[in-house]
This record gives structure tokens, sequence and C-alpha cells, in this order.
């Protein structure tokens, strides 16, 4: 199988964008609870409810855990990754986003006409981290366990 073939049936990177994509689907659900409204647009955005960030990193390293051994040196190398990649959608990215909702306020006091708008949602509460960080492993775990690789699939649908 070549490297490029062999990407292609990588199941723990599929499963885990596949959990990153519902998490970025679920968005649109909790959004509709919150506000009424159902706004597609909000999937191509940062911030919200989950975190998409959490579950696509829990779900790679929930996979590599599976895949080589929860003892293996690779899975402590994600588990930090992830611990870092979480850490900054609840911290450093939050906090961006707080910087830029008072350097918009400011804006508009020192010229009303100003059209500075700075991206507010830039990071995720705790929460939506916790909930992103529980969707990856449970998306990305019973994928590999009971289907597996994205070419049996594909077999299961063709056969």
């Amino acid at each position: 199988m070549s490297e490029f073939s062999a990407l292609f049936d990588n199941s723990v990177l599929f499963w885990s964008l596949l959990s990153c994509l519902l998490a970025q689907f679920l968005k649109i659900i909790f959004n509709l609870f919150l506000t009424g409204n159902i706004r597609f647009g909000i999937m191509f955005e940062t911030g919200g409810m989950p975190s998409s960030h959490s579950a696509l990193i829990t779900g790679v390293t929930s996979g590599i855990g599976f895949e080589l051994g929860f003892d293996n040196p690779i899975f402590a190398l994600a588990i930090a990754v992830s611990l870092i990649v979480m850490y900054d959608a609840s911290g450093v990215r939050k906090a961006a986003g707080n910087h830029a909702i008072e350097i918009n306020k400011f804006s508009k006091i020192l010229d009303p006409k100003s059209e500075l708008s700075l991206k507010e949602t830039l990071g995720h509460t705790k929460l939506e981290v916790i909930v992103g960080s529980f969707l990856g492993p449970l998306i990305t775990l019973p994928g590999i366990f009971f289907i597996g690789s994205p070419h049996r699939i594909f077999h299961l649908f063709i056969n």
C-alpha cells in the first residue's frame, strides 16, 4: 500500500477528524438551543460549545493509546500535546477573545464611526473544552474498535 493510500486508511486520523466534524456540527445544535436561531455558519467559526480542537486532539490521543498501547511513549507525547492544546483553547485563546471585546469597546468610545471589529470568540470556556475532550474518545474509540479503517467502511457499503 502506498504512503498516500495508507494515509486514507489511517483509522486514528479518520475517526478523530470525524469527532472534530461532529463537534463543529454540534455547535449548530447548541446555538439553536441557546439562541433559538439556526446558524450554519457557526460551523466555520472558532469558539463555542463543544471545542472541536479538544475533540480532535483527544480523539487522536485515545486512538494512539488504543493502537500502540497506553504505556507507549508516543501516547505520553500525545497526552502532553493534548494538554497544551486544551490549555491554549481555554487559556490563551480565551484571553485573546476577552481582549478583543475590550478593544472593540474602546475603539467605539474613541471613534463611534470606527469599523474596527476584532473577532471576539476565539477560545473556549472550561466546560466547552471538557465536553470536546469527552467527545473525541467517545467517537474515536468505538469507531476504531467496532468498524476500523475507512477502507473497511467503504467495503461494508460496497458488499
